[in-house]
């Protein structure tokens, strides 16, 4: 399975992906940009985005809009602004930073469960 990692900080986004690859992932692109978010799934169609609100430069929530516009796509998003996801995003899952791997586990689990793809 192929996931989308939009998170700017890189010790975040490895430790990210180090969880999903304990959750069946084998293959990832990491963005750093909303830009880059959606040049990448247009790339290679991703099983799972995570992504983190605030971005340097862009949102993670407009990235995933943008991408999921036209296909739904499980979407778990990792981040310090939770306030932002419930408001702007709601019944999407969140992970609030700093989390734990047994944190994104479940969030994938139920990131999944909750999707309508």
């Amino acid at each position: 399975m192929h996931a989308l990692i939009i998170e700017d900080e890189a010790l975040i986004a490895i430790t990210i992906e180090d969880a999903l690859r304990d959750c069946g992932f084998t293959s990832f692109d990491v963005a750093i940009s909303a830009e880059e978010a959606v040049a990448a799934a247009a790339r290679t169609c991703p099983d799972l985005i995570t992504a983190d609100v605030e971005l340097r430069p862009g949102c993670g929530i407009t990235a995933v809009r943008s991408i999921c516009s036209n296909q739904p796509i499980p979407v778990l998003f990792i981040t310090g602004r939770s306030g932002d996801v419930r408001i702007r995003m709601p019944g999407y899952g969140f992970v609030e930073k700093p989390f734990s791997t047994a944190h994104i586990a479940d969030g994938v689990r139920r990131a999944f469960e909750n999707s309508d793809g």
